[in-house]
């Protein structure tokens, strides 16, 4: 069983910074940060393989936000900078035990309650 928990959302006007934190519990292979707005499909933003520390991001995200583990801490990050008013959102933290594709969410068996991010113009 896997249990994560999610911290760091907020409110940030445009241009500024916010870290995401999930604390993780349990054996997965990999672990990815997705968003999700009213209305909308829930969105792949970045994943990191567990062992290898390989990551991937969306485009709209690269250069701007950064992925990244302590495993000492058992502890996934997600490290946004440059805000914009179109990454508002809810963030969930997944993780996986299965190959496939990683923005897919269902692939992911486990995921955090979601922390709410809100960039203001």
């Amino acid at each position: 069983q896997v249990q994560l928990v999610e911290s760091g959302g907020g409110s940030v006007q445009a241009g500024g910074s916010l870290t995401l934190s999930c604390a993780a519990s349990g054996f997965r292979q990999s672990m990815a940060w997705f968003r999700q707005t009213p209305g909308k499909e829930r969105e792949g933003v970045a994943w990191i393989h567990e062992e290898s520390g390989h990551t991937y991001d969306i485009e709209t995200v690269r250069g701007r936000f950064t992925i990244f583990q302590d495993s000492a801490k058992n502890t996934l990050y997600l490290q946004m900078n440059s805000l914009k008013p179109e990454d508002t959102g809810m963030y969930y933290c997944a993780a996986s035990r299965r190959w496939g594709t990683w923005s897919d969410p269902r692939i992911y068996d486990y995921w955090g309650q979601g922390t709410q991010v809100t960039v203001s113009s």
